[in-house]
């Protein structure tokens, strides 16, 4: 499974929240700057991979494999339902933004 990281999912919140206060200047953090892009492609492989476990996992169970677990399918299978609808949600902001934009006068 996908585990993140929490150590450096704390880093980066704590640099960003810095950034934000103004304490730091972006090109003192030595973080690589990303784009907005390659961010939602890495959240949409993530979302992709948890499902495909989550689908691996549950045609092992059905084949009656003995390293399927019922809980374990089920956690799996509600990760990949969750991280599905937060990914569709994230994208139903992305088209109001995107529409909000598109509508502004110029």
């Amino acid at each position: 499974m996908n585990d993140i990281d929490t150590s450096q999912l704390l880093t980066q919140l704590r640099t960003m929240a810095a950034q934000s206060q103004g304490r730091l200047s972006p090109s003192t953090t030595g973080a690589s700057s990303t784009d907005f892009s390659g961010l939602l492609k890495n959240a949409v492989n993530q979302v992709n991979e948890t499902q495909q476990t989550a689908r691996q996992l549950a045609s092992a169970f059905e084949t009656g494999n003995s390293k399927a677990d019922l809980s374990e399918v089920m956690v799996a299978l509600q990760k990949a339902s969750v991280s599905f609808q937060a990914m569709t949600q994230v994208r139903n902001k992305l088209v109001s933004a995107y529409q909000d934009i598109m509508n502004m006068q110029v």
